[in-house]
């Protein structure tokens, strides 16, 4: 069903003001706080046979944010129709005028950062300070590539040739297919599209089965900002429906561009569907991720970087810590000190609760995935030195602060002998766990840490000028922090793997462009007849060099 054939901009600016705030407030009754629709063509619509989901506070699990659509086929189908028709429209659009309206969005999110930030911890848990950093994240991308609508260069080449120019375009693919996981929900999904409809394309976006409310608020202000209908369309769903319903139209021809950012096995799949198509995709997955401390690190300084690494957003990043390797020269010390921290972690609803780490998991699903892996530490053997599971009222460590059974939390881990046959060792455990490995010096240290099948982030802690160059040029992943953590991002720096952690391609920064348009070379004869390169310039050169042979006689 259409519920606004106007296009959703008309009345914007009340829901805009009034809306958001409401949006953000908690609803303890239990009944659905907001009815989310599907975004096409500027249109709200309902699923087509009218199924729904419902988006639950993982915090307390009464409050329901809202009721939304459980895509159909159809429906994905529809919002890719519409992106193919808004496409020629958008490309033709000059990169600034695109970048005009990118920047609008930026200047949007800002105005009502706030209302944003408290719905996406109240959607999916984060504290409020990360929110805040995922929500700035956005911003900076839409700032970034604001001006890069006048930068999308192209180049002017010397030909070979007399009389003849040659030039290179940047010009876009088409229809991009955007999935991306929740726990960024906000950072991921503009690192995706705003360089994408930046190059002139138009996108389709399955928003997160666990961050719904958020991603409609965020496609309203899109359009808000200026955004013609039909450049973004929002569909709602579940990963196994909607998501996989839009992997299928690479098949149909359909999608020109598939973007995700997910686990390794689902990644696989759509880059064998893309593959078959000779279809451009972009694959963020998952990691392993190892943080190398050496002797001459400042210890302190370590331990509080690993101890972000491992727990901030309750271990539910793809850059959050998994192996934590150690000199064994300073394995004791160390392991004192980063044992502290962790027995004295403060955890809760960060929206009822001052100076929590973490909150709550992302959603209940997460929660039982996570406790279905964690049970690898024990089957491997690995000594666990804290850490039992789920916390609840009867199990909870001694800084968790209020009702256990009001949501889905989970104690911090920490698996010591940990070697490298363990499978612990090599699988992702999406949550707040770390593994613990002893080093026998640097370059056991640089083996351990390039073990993994995974290569999305790394850390070393030294102050060996030559440990840390050995260790950023050998390290097989996309990003390596020295003395720094295994988290973080910036708008303006590329981001992405290797190995089992992507495909090659780049989120952020001016190098995002490449995974979102393609080279257009184009020749200018000015000569008036045919030349041809290879073939003609080889007597051009001969009637040169006899002319000046000729005149040195």
């Amino acid at each position: 069903m259409i519920h606004d054939t106007s296009g959703i901009r008309r009345g914007m600016v009340h829901v805009l003001e009034t809306g958001f705030e409401a949006m953000s407030g908690e609803n303890p009754n239990g009944s659905p706080s907001i009815r989310g629709y599907n975004i096409v063509n500027g249109e709200l619509r309902e699923a087509s046979d009218g199924g729904t989901f419902e988006s639950r506070n993982p915090a307390w699990l009464v409050d329901c944010l809202g009721e939304f659509p459980q895509s159909t086929k159809q429906d994905v189908r529809d919002a890719l129709h519409a992106a193919g028709d808004a496409f020629p429209g958008w490309a033709a659009t000059p990169a600034p005028t695109r970048g005009q309206i990118i920047g609008n969005m930026g200047r949007l999110l800002m105005k009502h950062k706030d209302d944003i930030v408290r719905v996406e911890t109240r959607e999916i848990g984060k504290t409020l300070k990360e929110s805040a950093g995922s929500v700035q994240e956005a911003i900076d991308t839409c700032l970034f590539f604001q001006s890069e609508g006048r930068r999308l260069y192209g180049q002017t080449v010397n030909s070979e040739l007399p009389d003849k120019e040659l030039f290179t375009y940047r010009r876009p693919l088409g229809v991009c297919g955007i999935i991306n996981a929740c726990n960024f929900p906000a950072a991921v999904p503009f690192w995706k599209m705003i360089p994408a409809i930046m190059c002139g394309n138009t996108c389709v976006w399955k928003s997160p089965q666990d961050a719904p409310l958020l991603s409609f608020m965020l496609t309203r202000i899109m359009h808000e900002a200026g955004l013609p209908n039909g450049v973004i369309n929002l569909v709602h769903g579940r990963g196994s429906g909607a998501g996989q319903y839009l992997v299928d139209a690479v098949d149909e021809g359909l999608v020109n561009k598939i973007s995700f950012t997910g686990s390794t096995p689902v990644g696989k799949m759509i880059g064998e569907t893309c593959g078959r198509n000779l279809v451009s995709c972009s694959l963020e997955l998952g990691g392993k991720n190892p943080l190398v401390v050496m002797p001459s690190a400042n210890l302190d300084n370590a331990v509080e970087g690993a101890y972000w690494a491992g727990f901030g957003t309750a271990g539910q990043r793809c850059t959050s810590l998994g192996n934590l390797i150690l000199h064994e020269e300073i394995y004791d010390e160390f392991m004192s000190k980063f044992m502290s921290k962790v027995e004295s972690t403060r955890i809760g609803d960060s929206m009822r609760n001052d100076d929590v780490l973490y909150g709550p998991m992302l959603s209940e699903k997460y929660a039982k995935d996570f406790v279905t892996t964690l049970g690898i530490c024990e089957m491997d053997g690995a000594t666990k030195l804290w850490g039992e599971g789920i916390i609840t009222e009867d199990n909870k460590p001694a800084n968790f602060l209020g009702d256990a059974s009001e949501g889905t939390y989970m104690w911090p881990h920490v698996y010591a002998e940990v070697t490298e046959d363990m499978r612990c060792f090599h699988e992702e455990i999406f949550g707040p766990v770390v593994t613990v490995v002893k080093a026998s010096g640097f370059d056991h240290a640089l083996h351990l840490a390039n073990a993994s099948p995974y290569g999305l982030s790394s850390a070393c802690y030294t102050n060996d000028r030559l440990e840390a160059y050995r260790f950023k040029t050998g390290i097989k992943a996309g990003m390596t922090g020295i003395n720094n953590s295994t988290t973080g991002a910036e708008a303006h720096l590329p981001f992405g793997g290797v190995k089992g952690s992507g495909n090659g391609t780049r989120e952020s920064g001016i190098w995002v462009i490449e995974s979102y348009s393609y080279w257009h070379a184009v020749n200018d004869e000015l000569s008036g007849k045919l030349q041809l390169a290879q073939m003609d310039v080889d007597e051009i050169r001969i009637e040169k060099a006899e002319a000046d042979y000729s005149a040195l006689a």
